[in-house]
């Protein structure tokens, strides 16, 4: 066989992914006719079909699902390779943090005054859904996910999802002189609560907690984002179920009042990674970090 074209293979990839040869044109800017010609270079050169078409959208055959599996760990090494070695050579340090949006904002910056103005060191932060920063991450567009949910490694991802975290989570509002030692089987259901959304593991686990001890208690609304959930607790008047790290700065200046910890339930703060070929210091020392449980 003569030797693997990957000029070729990157726009097989590229067709891959887009699942369009139109907008993959677009993308690579190439005239589709021009795309169709390399693709087919490359499926007589491995003598396989690559693609079924089904009415305008591309569909991988077998063969074309493993090419692609070939595809994405040849080009996330290049990747890999590329900018490790750009951070060995260079005097200054990058360390791309991606973070899922509902990820506590106190945590985060918690975790990174370790590395807050540290000569030669620049941190950059985005912020999004955790399929969309674990696709980043495959690419090695990102370093580390920080995220609330543990993630499992599969066929084609070899993630490592490593605990940094745990935080109790309690029921928190404005200082009320009315209300003297909290109970919570007494009280709870007495007060208008504020929770995180039903997607959130904090929130299953509140349900099974109220379940399992007969409690029915008020809630007037449901916030999936930490820092609206946050900013609900500081001004609504109304108590929320929350990490106190979310609102730590609140609970020292006497804004908030944390009333009781729920038993049993708790938010974990984990950090997802690839198995590297190469190490990146700046990772290791932020994962080998030792944080305490009063306000990380």
């Amino acid at each position: 066989m003569r030797r693997l074209n990957f000029h070729h293979l990157h726009y097989f990839w590229a067709v891959a992914k887009e699942g369009n040869l139109t907008r993959a044109a677009e993308a690579l800017h190439v005239s589709q006719s021009a795309l169709s010609t390399q693709i087919r270079v490359l499926e007589d050169q491995l003598g396989h079909t690559l693609f079924i078409r089904t009415g305008r959208s591309l569909r991988l055959t077998e063969a074309g699902q493993l090419v692609l599996d070939y595809a994405e760990t040849i080009f996330a090494l290049g990747s890999e390779l590329q900018t490790t070695l750009q951070h060995t050579l260079q005097a200054s340090q990058t360390l791309r943090i991606g973070a899922v949006a509902t990820l506590s904002r106190n945590f985060q910056e918690n975790l990174l005054r370790p590395f807050l103005g540290r000569e030669g060191l620049r941190i950059t932060l985005e912020s999004g859904s955790l399929d969309e920063l674990l696709e980043r991450l495959a690419l090695h567009k990102l370093d580390v996910v920080l995220t609330n949910k543990a993630v499992s490694a599969d066929s084609q991802r070899t993630w490592q999802c490593r605990l940094l975290d745990r935080q109790a989570v309690c029921l928190i509002g404005p200082p009320r002189q009315e209300i003297g030692l909290f109970d919570l089987h007494r009280d709870l259901q007495q007060v208008r609560l504020i929770v995180p959304g039903r997607s959130s593991d904090v929130r299953s686990q509140f349900e099974v907690y109220c379940n399992s001890h007969g409690l029915r208690p008020i809630i007037c609304a449901e916030v999936d984002d930490m820092a609206m959930l946050r900013l609900l607790a500081r001004d609504s008047g109304d108590m929320a179920l929350l990490p106190a790290v979310v609102v730590q700065d609140e609970l020292r200046s006497g804004a908030l009042q944390l009333y009781a910890e729920v038993p049993e339930i708790s938010e974990q703060f984990y950090a997802v990674t690839l198995q590297r070929q190469f190490s990146l210091r700046i990772l290791d020392e932020l994962l080998s970090q030792s944080l305490s449980q009063d306000g990380k």
